[in-house]
């Protein structure tokens, strides 16, 4: 029985080391499954971070001013506080449409219309200078904005496998191909993008005629009446150009985001420039805005 002691005691030694080796073992494998799933949440969260929307930045109006004259200075205030509006708006914008549209969406939808809107505000200032003082000249070339360095994965997409948007070059809807890239994402937005295309058409645009609800228009002021009926004529030309060139792209909301709603704005600036220019030697016509807002015809 002595004897048989010491092989038991070496039995269970045996046993007791093979289990505390097992235990070992699964400690190490939970650790680095851990360990694993920690960095793939930081490399996460990182890209995230790093696919931020960016700001805009425009350059500023203000300072490039000449002397405002004290019966303008109210309509430059109010404009140049809806430069810092438009800037705003077209930042929130930014923000809600991370991941949406193709590569060009930011230039197409957000920067492209941003800047006709400054165009028309700044033209505004200039013709509010220029009835009682000399009326500065150039200042449209600072009405273009930028999108700075962290806004850069929305121009290329860098996000988009996230958001399905892989697809979203899905200009393959002008191959009636219905945008079948964009497919492949859970909620690609390209998917849908392509088949709105195809499912829309072309069409075109139309808009209501400002000319024939005019007063009677002084004199004085039909070379700029003219002038501005003209460009009513010439943005509705640009829009269905515009049209045309961009079947398939952007989402269910593109032509009415990216095409309509930023020439209603042209249109409304020039309407008003109209109503101005008649009411300098006549009667102000009231309610031409509600002729700004234009159609697509499917």
């Amino acid at each position: 029985m002595s004897r048989a002691l010491p092989k038991y005691n070496k039995r269970r030694v045996v046993v007791i080391g093979a289990a505390a080796a097992l235990a070992l073992t699964g400690a190490v494998v939970v650790n680095s499954a851990l360990a694993g799933e920690s960095s793939k949440g930081g490399a996460t969260n990182a890209q995230t971070l790093a696919a931020g929307p960016g700001t805009i930045t425009c350059p500023d109006v203000a300072s490039q001013l000449p002397a405002v004259p004290a019966t303008a200075k109210a309509e430059v205030d109010r404009n140049l506080a809806l430069l810092q509006t438009q800037i705003n708006e077209a930042n929130t914008r930014l923000q809600n449409t991370v991941g949406q549209g193709g590569p060009n969406f930011v230039q197409n939808a957000i920067l492209g219309p941003l800047e006709g809107k400054r165009v028309s505000t700044i033209d505004r200032i200039a013709i509010s200078i220029g009835r009682k003082g000399t009326k500065p000249q150039g200042l449209n070339a600072l009405a273009k904005c930028a999108l700075n360095a962290g806004g850069a994965a929305n121009n290329g997409g860098a996000a988009a496998p996230a958001n399905g948007n892989a697809g979203n070059n899905g200009n393959a809807g002008k191959n009636g191909n219905a945008g079948n890239n964009g497919n492949a994402g859970n909620k690609g937005n390209a998917g849908n993008n392509g088949s709105a295309g195809n499912a829309n058409g072309v069409g075109t645009i139309t808009c209501p005629d400002v000319a024939s609800q005019l007063p009677a228009v002084p004199a004085t002021a039909k070379a700029e009446v003219d002038r501005n009926l003209a460009l009513l004529q010439t943005q509705i030309n640009e829009a269905n150009t515009r049209l045309q060139n961009t079947v398939g792209q952007g989402g269910p909301n593109f032509v009415q985001n990216a095409i309509l709603g930023p020439l209603q704005g042209k249109r409304e600036s020039t309407i008003d420039r109209i109503a101005i220019s008649i009411g300098r030697k006549g009667t102000k016509p009231q309610g031409l805005n509600a002729l700004a807002a234009c159609t697509l015809n499917k």
